[in-house]
């Protein structure tokens, strides 16, 4: 101990010793101390020296430290010493942390190359970086130590697991992806990191939240088990119970955490929207009418929570992913509360810019909600749109740059696949519709368009260049406009003023290079794809003069971009010329280059447009983000059309008239084929028609069949009933009459001569009875014996067709069912004959017998009995006659049912028939059409191997519609 009292604060005699000597014997006394407190103090020693002697505690100390922290798990003082001096270690970062240790450590001289030498920063912070980096690889050369870091982190106790937590940390900073690879591998390492969003501990959750801050950097894989962990959850409780945009730094490392979670990342994307999470984020935005005194915090909160919005629909997610994601903004009422903070007082300028920004992803491309933003106004008076309010200060060159940046793209996607929201800015451009007491949309960008600020001049440009981009019909409307220029002078032409502007800034140098190339993308956007408003450009005799004038001048390095787009322009008028003006058609164009210009030279100037730098950069994204306003020359869907036009433009130049004849012929051709192939295209779709309705009209039949199936299977079930009442009713009949029989043969003694006439009556009146019966059953058999012979036939007439089997085999039930009921009925016929002869024999017992006996109460019961004998008879015959009457009622059903069959079965037969020959005729029409294919293809390959360039079935059927609406707006203006 006297060696820990000289270094922990007593005076020992002698020379004292260095720095490195002093971290030698401590690391010594640690590997060999057997007593735990040795350790411990030694490992706390090291602590307080960590910061000092950075380079001998990690070199001489790390395995000794690592060693503690696997053999020492039951002493949590140790465990936190042995952390915090690995942390000192390995971390770069310059701030002191608080010393935990009970005793303060007697500075150590400083010897050799640990003396204070003046350095500068940089070079001092570098060494430190590389310090840090290299104990890291040093720590994760056996990966079992960062496991091992990971099973402490299950340590309750605080002075262990904050530690643990700081130098997953610091190692995550200086090695991220070693130190993510075995984490990802790790049994339920990303569960254990995720457990300390739980704990109770705002530090060591607080910290826990920059550990997985550090952890998610360009992971796509830890991303995702993090936000299966239910991390989106948790996050989302922890800004709200801090306070959501009111909350402190908590809220930003949450919301940082949250970016890294979703940002290009699509499956953690759609598990945030499929989760409800975005109807969460809308309490978020709910800002005050006192927006006064808005605290740092609390700007950076709302611009992360912002950009988190914007990473849900940025556009280069998928379309459907951001489509879906923008629906549900609007639904849950986020795109109604950040429009309310757009329109708002007192919102910070970098704030209302983002949330510029963000408006425009939620709207860009969704019509539900462009048709919404349009419809905000703002809270002025009179009230006016929100896009005006917009524009107005675009076009204000006091306003900041990327303010006026932030309002250009919100225009554009407002206007992007959006042609109603085009035809709306351009309607306010037409004389029809202009309003002289208020400012429009289309007023304010004429006003920017003409005005001396070169950035108003190239925003507007953009802005109506887009308010026309992919729509023909606003292409020819803007041709309407006409603009006052002086007292006395007739108005121009929207078109023509363009030009003149370009002619006079032609002398012009510096910024005016910036509006030359916004009014060239317009006009070059305008005039592309419209062969009428390239006839009103051809149709001023100064534009193509200007435009060969500019082109084959030498001029500087500024000017270059400038001639690439007038040599675009040029090819624009070349590439959609209908030749419609003598002098300006396309072959005396192409000669006009080749004379003043040069073929070699005008592609030249032409290709230098995609090799500007600005250019490139435009190239990428959609949204305007420059540094300065200098370097605001090109926008996103501009490039996109010098993309297309640039090959097409360069082959039409360097054709021959011999082969723009060739390709005409060709073109027409293909054009007959194609009527050929639309007119055969009509024909098979009026077949497919009448094939769809023939199906329909055989699943209505096969309906109808089925219907008359179950019909006829309720009447079997009702002839089964009636047949069942029948046999009971033969049973008790036949019971009652032997009864009858046995007691009138043994009381028929003493019965006097008027009784015994008065029974001979009533028997011959039963014989009548019985007469009648036998009749109407040799009727009913005579029907049965007809209804048989009538389904023989029909069964018959059927056999061939396999879709009635099923109907077959049930006639032939009820054919065999109405056999049984014919023999019931002939076994009826017997026992009534049977029971006659009884009657009789019983009349003749009593006749001979009748003065022998004279007893009046066997006369009395031989009454009785005869009188229930003719009740029961009386009641056979009503039962007889309503079993007949149901009888002839199924029978006619069956018959119905019968016929209608055989109705269904020619009917059948003769839709099939019908759907046979139509087969056979669209056979035909196919093979037709395909050898005229095969035909068009040949031709097109000949045209290919020419070097012609050969339009697609889409591009002459859009051809064919435009030229019909030509001659439809022709037509109108002749009328």
């Amino acid at each position: 101990m006297n060696f820990f009292r000289g270094v922990m604060g007593g005076q020992a005699a002698g020379p004292q010793p260095s720095g490195a000597e002093t971290i030698q014997k401590l690391c010594d006394r640690v590997a060999s101390s057997t007593l735990l407190e040795d350790r411990r103090d030694a490992v706390r020693a090291l602590k307080s020296l960590s910061k000092k002697y950075r380079m001998e505690v990690g070199t001489q100390a790390m395995d000794h430290l690592i060693n503690i922290l696997q053999t020492d798990r039951s002493d949590s003082e140790i465990l936190g010493y042995a952390l915090d001096t690995l942390y000192n270690v390995i971390c770069n970062d310059e701030e002191e942390e608080q010393d935990e240790s009970e005793d303060a450590v007697t500075p150590l001289p400083v010897s050799g190359k640990h003396k204070n030498v003046s350095m500068p920063d940089e070079n001092a912070q570098k060494q430190a970086d590389d310090l840090g980096a290299h104990f890291t690889d040093k720590f994760i050369q056996d990966p079992e130590h960062v496991t091992l870091l990971l099973t402490l982190l299950e340590e309750f106790d605080f002075h262990v697991r904050w530690p643990a937590v700081k130098l997953l940390t610091a190692l995550l900073k200086n090695q991220g992806p070693q130190v993510q690879g075995i984490i990802l591998v790790s049994p339920m390492g990303v569960s254990r990191l995720m457990d300390l969003l739980a704990d109770s501990r705002e530090v060591i959750r607080n910290d826990g939240l920059l550990l997985l801050q550090q952890l998610t950097k360009g992971n796509a894989a830890i991303q995702k088990i993090v936000a299966f962990e239910n991390a989106f959850e948790r996050l989302l409780d922890i800004i709200t119970e801090e306070g959501s945009s009111d909350g402190g730094i908590v809220v930003e490392d949450c919301l940082l955490l949250l970016l890294n979670l979703l940002k290009n990342n699509s499956s953690n994307q759609n598990f945030f929207k499929e989760g409800s999470y975005i109807q969460r984020m809308k309490p978020w935005f709910e800002v005050g009418d006192d927006n006064s005194g808005w605290s740092a915090q609390k700007v950076t909160n709302l611009h992360l929570m912002l950009q988190l919005v914007r990473v849900m629909v940025s556009p280069v997610n998928s379309p459907g992913a951001t489509a879906s994601c923008q629906k549900s903004m609007y639904l849950c009422g986020l795109l109604q509360q950040l429009c309310t903070i757009l329109m708002a007082t007192g919102v910070p300028a970098d704030i209302l810019t983002e949330t510029i920004n963000t408006v425009s992803e939620v709207i860009r491309g969704s019509q539900v909600n462009q048709d919404y933003f349009a419809s905000v106004n703002a809270p002025s008076n009179p009230p006016r749109p929100a896009i005006v309010v917009l524009l107005m200060s675009m076009v204000n060159e006091r306003q900041p740059f990327v303010l006026r940046c932030a309002v250009l793209y919100c225009f554009q996607c407002f206007l992007y696949k959006n042609q109603k929201g085009q035809g709306e800015i351009v309607a306010t451009l037409l004389p029809s519709t202009i309003d002289a007491n208020s400012i429009s949309a289309g007023q304010l960008l004429c006003g920017g368009l003409f005005s001396a600020d070169s950035l108003s001049n190239w925003c507007a440009a953009v802005a109506l260049a887009h308010a026309l981009q992919d729509n023909l019909t606003q292409k020819e409307q803007l041709l309407r406009v006409q603009l006052a220029t002086s007292m006395g002078n007739p108005p121009v032409s929207l078109l023509q003023q363009c030009t003149n502007i370009l002619s006079q800034t032609k002398s012009e140098k510096g910024s005016k290079v910036q509006t030359r190339v916004g009014l060239l993308m317009l006009l070059c956007t305008w005039i592309s794809n419209c062969p009428i408003a390239v006839t009103h450009f051809l149709h001023n005799q100064e534009n193509v003069p200007f435009l060969t004038a500019q082109i084959s001048e030498n001029l500087g390095e500024d000017e270059r971009l400038v001639q690439g787009l007038c040599a675009l322009l040029l090819g624009i008028c070349i590439y959609y010329n209908d030749n419609s003006l003598e002098n300006y058609t396309k072959e005396k164009l192409k000669q006009l280059i080749e004379k003043r210009i040069g073929k070699e030279n005008f592609v030249e100037k032409l290709s230098f447009v995609a090799k500007h730098e600005l250019y490139s950069r435009a190239a990428q994204k959609p949204q305007p983000v420059f540094p300065s306003p200098e370097q605001m020359l090109f926008d996103h869907e501009f490039t996109k059309l010098v993309k297309e036009l640039e090959g097409v433009i360069t082959k039409a130049v360097h054709k021959s008239s011999e082969e723009e004849k060739k390709e005409e012929e060709v073109k027409k051709t293909l054009e007959q084929h194609d009527n050929i192939v639309t007119q055969y295209k009509e024909l098979i779709r009026e077949q497919d028609a009448q094939i769809q309705e023939l199906k329909e009209k055989v699943v209505s039949m096969s309906s109808q069949n089925e219907q008359l199936q179950a019909t006829v299977t309720q009447q079997l079930s009702q002839i089964q009933q009636h047949k069942d009442q029948y046999n009971i009713l033969k049973l008790k009949l036949g019971k009652d009459n032997q009864s009858n029989s046995q007691g009138d043969g043994s009381q028929v003694n003493g019965l006097q001569t008027e009784e015994l006439t008065q029974l001979r009556e009533e028997v011959e009146e039963l014989h009548k009875q019985h007469a009648l019966l036998q009749t109407q059953l040799g009727d009913k058999d005579a029907l049965i014996d007809t209804l048989k012979s009538e389904a023989a036939q029909k069964a018959e007439c059927s056999a061939g067709a396999s879709d009635n089997t099923d109907l077959l085999k049930e006639l032939e039930a009820l054919r065999s069912q109405v056999q049984l009921q014919s023999s019931e009925i002939n076994l009826l016929k017997t026992e009534r004959q049977d029971l006659l002869k009884r009657a009789e024999t019983g009349l003749s017992d009593t006749v001979s017998t009748g003065d022998s006996s004279s007893d009046p109460a066997k006369m009395a019961d031989l009454e009785n009995r005869l009188a229930a004998q003719t009740a029961e008879t009386e009641k056979l015959k009503d039962e007889t006659k309503s079993l007949s009457e149901s009888r002839a009622d199924l029978e006619q059903q069956l018959a119905s049912a019968t016929s209608t069959v055989a109705i269904l079965q020619t009917e059948n037969a003769k839709l099939q028939t019908e759907v046979q020959e139509s087969k056979k005729e669209q056979d035909d029409l196919l093979m037709l059409l395909a050898d005229q294919d095969q035909k068009i293809h040949s031709l097109k390959q000949k045209l290919k191997s020419l070097g012609q360039t050969v339009e697609d079935e889409d591009d002459l059927d859009a051809r064919d519609q435009t030229d019909d609406d030509e001659e439809e707006e022709d037509d109108d203006n002749e009328d």
